[in-house]
């Protein structure tokens, strides 16, 4: 029997394992999206200061954390067994739930998915528990910690709505003292605000991580409770002297110092902190498997765990260990950067490809808001009005050019978010209230992008709808948690080792398939984000050249779908026309952000250039008619096999297969030419045009013969025909798309050579 609750102990440690690097994957955007957002510094020295952080942090852990062991559950009423299921359940529900948060990018709080999984395991455990026995339901407040379960979930709440309150109101008074120009103002005011800024961070440091370190002494402890205030004011003077003596001999730059050491400071605060979220459980369990081997002979499944309500410490070389493989994830984790991506991007700056579409409750929201914003502005002195309007005017091109390169907003706003997040979780850990780093984090840059005003009027509904999203994340993280955890330990409670062994084989399995599902959308916004480029040295010619590549690329793609659906509709094979449905959609993704990005493309053209500029809004607005005809094709043939309807007849299958060769042909012909730019051959493809289109006139014909000798059915019919419609506009659109972009490589390389005729 020992040995059975040895393997839950040696899976649970694996667990932890996994659990450290989805947790760091998801939680990485809690002190990395400020810095990278705001170009800080290089990526490698950022990482360096963060992985600093998270090993120094983790030995500031103070231990075994209390929710893990007594918070949420009595752990007097539950047996050594109980004790040991709940654990599994929480750690099996806690690597499934973090990864498939990472795999689509959002940022939850392992904060809350611990918490809710420990509360759906515990009462899973404590309703089995009643039922076998005389007592009712009611009585399950003497296993749960119901009290401290809802403190928990207010202060989270609290915590969220003054986050971004709070970030929003400093960021604006921030602004309105430095504006977007801050070489004006920041040689004035840099080394005050630097001061109150690396005050409040390191105050945050002591208050949030040493002081929970296992060695720091209670004397030190009680000698900073004493001289806090003294401390701070100490130091907010000698900082701001030092930084005003730094900006007067060398330029030093104070908002860098800032986000580093608060990059630094919030990497320490998470792993001294949010490390036991991860580990907590597994060494819960350990202590659990202790006690149970000091008491030889006792019964596990009558043998209570009253013992867990005593302090544990823990060795610092296993806190090393779990920070080392934290610092490692942070390094080679392609999921944490996409949950920071998705941070950064709702905060940027800058407008461009946004990750969410608008949504309802967005578009009110923002009409609202703009309504009540004009409101409160009628009361506005003009003077006032204008003042304002001008601390908030766009960055002169001077500061554009002193920008870093893929910055989404600048440090001041990276240094306000990292400071007022700090000074949030440094007052809510003195008061000794729970919350979510993530949240308050999250929250703050928020609060600050709304007050910077980079939701704009044509970005607002779509950034909205990504907070919204993500808000309603986290009401699933706790939801999902509690569920899946109470499931898993029903399972494992009637299922014993057997089902133990389903579970983690489950959570293998899923954590590949999230990790394939994460490298094709991974891939996918690779080649998307490639269209949102535009180098700054960009010319008439490369964008020529980068527009030839683009039409190549969507007409193969084109082709690829439109033989996948004639193929799937012959042989009636949905898995082949589902695929084309996924990559038509992809494609009509692409062509999209293609048709959104002609104004940044044109911007890049010569002054004169306006017939280049006409010619190329032409060829994408035909590239687009291809994806829509394509699309009108693929969605029929898919719903018409999807629902079982009759198959094309012998004829109809016959002629669709010739077209199909025709076209592929045309295709492949148009794919060349655009690749070697040879144009006379234009004529070629008018003539194949005109085979192509006599071959469908005789092919509809044929089908109406059909029709009117009632040899096929309505179904069968409409689908035919339509497809017919639409080979024809792909003939049409392709040999457009050629002239199209004939004239516009002729318009910025006359020598490009043009048909005889002409």
């Amino acid at each position: 029997m020992d040995s059975v609750y040895l393997f839950f102990v040696i899976i649970l440690f694996v667990l932890a394992i996994s659990d450290l690097v989805v947790g760091v994957s998801n939680d990485a955007v809690n002190f990395l999206n400020s810095a990278v957002g705001a170009r800080a510094a290089s990526f490698r020295t950022v990482m360096i200061v963060a992985a600093l952080g998270v090993l120094i942090g983790a030995t500031f852990s103070s231990g075994l954390m209390e929710i893990a062991r007594k918070g949420l559950f009595f752990p007097a009423m539950f047996s050594f067994h109980e004790v040991m299921i709940i654990f599994l359940a929480v750690m099996i529900t806690d690597v499934i739930l973090l990864d498939l948060f990472n795999t689509f990018g959002l940022p939850t709080s392992t904060t809350v998915s611990i918490v809710f999984e420990l509360l759906g395991a515990s009462v899973g455990i404590a309703i089995i528990k009643l039922t076998g026995s005389d007592q009712g339901l009611q009585e399950i407040g003497q296993y749960i910690n119901a009290a401290k379960a809802l403190a928990i979930i207010t202060a989270i709440l609290v915590s969220v709505a003054l986050a971004f309150s709070l970030g929003a109101l400093v960021q604006y008074i921030t602004r309105l003292l430095f504006t977007f120009n801050l070489r004006f103002n920041l040689k004035y005011y840099a080394a005050i605000w630097g001061g109150f800024a690396i005050t409040g961070i390191l105050y945050f440091i002591v208050i949030k991580g040493a002081k929970g370190s296992s060695f720091m002494s209670d004397s030190t402890v009680d000698f900073i409770n004493a001289h806090s205030a003294t401390i701070l004011t100490v130091s907010f003077i000698g900082i701001s002297a030092i930084l005003q003596l730094l900006i007067l001999l060398f330029r030093f730059n104070v908002l860098k110092l800032i986000v580093l050491t608060g990059t630094f400071a919030l990497a320490l605060a998470f792993a001294g902190n949010d490390l036991v979220n991860f580990i907590g459980v597994p060494l819960a369990g350990l202590k659990a498997f202790q006690v149970y081997l000091a008491n030889p002979g006792v019964d596990p499944h009558s043998f209570l765990m009253g013992a867990l309500n005593d302090d544990v410490t823990i060795d610092t070389w296993m806190l090393l260990i779990a920070g080392a493989v934290m610092a490692i994830t942070l390094w080679t984790s392609r999921k944490a950067r996409t949950v920071i991506e998705t941070s950064v991007d709702l905060s940027r700056q800058s407008e461009g490809s946004e990750r969410f579409n608008s949504s309802i409750l967005s578009r009110n929201l923002v009409r609202g808001t703009r309504n009540f914003a004009s409101a409160i502005s009628g009361y506005l002195p003009d003077k006032a009005k204008h003042w304002i309007e001008s601390r908030f005017a766009p960055p002169d091109e001077v500061t554009i050019r002193e920008t870093p390169d893929g910055a989404a907003f600048d440090m001041l706003r990276a240094s306000v978010n990292l400071v007022v997040a700090s000074i949030l979780i440094a007052l809510g850990t003195s008061l000794k209230l729970p919350l979510s780093t993530t949240y308050v984090t999250f929250m703050v840059a928020m609060g600050t992008s709304l007050s910077d005003r980079a939701w704009g009027r044509e970005s607002a509904v779509y950034r909205i709808t990504g907070v919204l999203s993500v808000i309603g994340g986290w009401f699933f993280t706790a939801l999902a948690a509690f569920t899946v955890s109470l499931i898993a330990v029903t399972l494992l409670s009637f299922g014993g080792l057997i089902a133990t062994i389903a579970l983690i084989t489950l959570v293998g399995f899923l954590v590949y398939r999230t990790h394939r599902i994460h490298l094709r959308r991974a891939e996918e916004r690779k080649i998307n984000d490639s269209l949102d480029k535009i180098d700054d040295e960009l010319n008439s010619d490369n964008i020529i050249d980068r527009c030839s590549v683009t039409f190549q690329q969507v007409l193969t793609e084109g082709l690829s779908i439109l033989d996948e659906t004639i193929m799937g509709l012959v042989d009636e094979d949905r898995k082949l026309l589902r695929n084309a449905k996924t990559n038509a959609e992809n494609l009509n993704l692409s062509t999209k952000r293609l048709k959104n990005h002609i104004s940044a493309t044109l911007l890049h053209l010569k002054e004169d250039s306006i017939d280049s500029g006409h010619y190329y809004v032409q060829a994408i607005d035909y590239l687009r008619e291809v994806n829509h005809s394509l699309t009108y094709i693929v969605n029929p043939c898919f719903e018409h096999v999807e629902n079982n309807h009759k198959p094309l007849i012998p004829s109809q299958v016959e002629e669709i297969s010739r077209l199909n060769g025709e076209i592929s042909v045309l295709f492949k012909d148009a794919i060349r030419i655009i690749q070697k730019k040879e144009y006379p051959d234009i004529d070629i493809i008018e003539e194949r045009q005109k085979d192509i289109l006599r071959l469908i006139e005789e092919t509809r014909k044929k089908q109406i013969k059909r029709i009117k000798n009632n040899e096929t059915g309505t179904r069968n019919s409409v689908l035919y025909l339509n497809i017919l419609a639409e080979i024809k506009n792909l003939t049409l659109f392709i040999d457009n798309i050629l002239k199209s972009n004939r004239e516009l490589v002729a318009s910025t390389q006359p020598s490009v050579n043009k048909p005889v005729s002409e």
